[in-house]
């Protein structure tokens, strides 16, 4: 009797059941670093290469910058003269320092009393510096340049706004509030010149310009209260008998 063939043999080079072996996993790591950088050795060499051409570019750019910002100074301070700040606005006049210089020439020309010089400029250094301190500082002096040129009505609503503006350093507001006050006072006009004075004082009480604003409304007679009847010079009531 023949020997029964053993059930499903196997046969000789199937290797369906074998499980593929990734090399990688089995590559030590120094391997598969070398294999990396023959691969994409072009690739990581050139981003490195533009990454330090970057920070050598950042660092030419801020050197120059610091440079031309040095520069821009020293030819600030060498401008001495009207001219020499007028021809060093024209040649910086993105730079904040051209508003500064622009501030003091329409000062030299308020001084002067070449009142359309200085609004011309005053309203040339508002333009550049925009805003903040200066700013405002050039448009107290163009309001006091308008008033000074015959505008009195514009000078003092400009000096209005500067006064009631709480967003102002209050060395501005009270500069503005104690021209107010002259002006009341020059006007004679007791009322103004006493809710002024109040407002200086709800400013800024210590200020020099308060103080100075104090003293010019003392110089005006204090005005009778609403409605208070009017007194002769003893004291008395004065009594208006009605004409027949």
């Amino acid at each position: 009797m023949a020997a029964t063939p053993p059930s499903d043999p196997k046969p000789a080079g199937d290797d369906r059941n074998l499980v593929p072996v990734d090399v990688s996993s089995v590559m030590p790591f120094e391997d598969r670093l070398y294999l990396f950088w023959q691969k994409y050795r072009g690739l990581v060499l050139g981003v490195c290469a533009l990454i330090f051409l970057v920070i050598i570019g950042k660092g030419a750019w801020d050197y120059m910058a610091r440079q031309k910002e040095m520069e821009t100074q020293r030819a600030y301070a060498a401008a001495t003269t009207t001219e020499q700040l007028k021809a060093f606005s024209s040649a910086n006049s993105d730079h904040v320092l051209a508003g500064v210089a622009q501030l003091r020439i329409a000062d030299d020309a308020y001084v002067a009393t070449k009142s359309a010089e200085a609004i011309a400029a005053y309203d040339r250094a508002v333009s550049i510096l925009d805003d903040g301190p200066l700013a405002s500082r050039a448009r107290l002096g163009r309001a006091l340049a308008r008033i000074q040129s015959g505008d009195t009505a514009g000078g003092t609503t400009e000096l209005k706004q500067l006064a009631n503006d709480a967003t102002l350093f209050k060395a501005i507001r009270t500069e503005a509030a104690y021209h107010l006050t002259s002006l009341a006072v020059e006007a004679g006009n007791s009322e103004e010149a006493q809710k002024l004075s109040d407002q200086l004082m709800q400013i800024d009480p210590t200020s020099p310009w308060t103080q100075r604003g104090l003293e010019l409304r003392s110089s005006l007679p204090v005005s009778p209260a609403a409605g208070a009847p009017a007194t002769d010079g003893a004291g008395g009531m004065q009594i208006t008998v009605p004409k027949k």
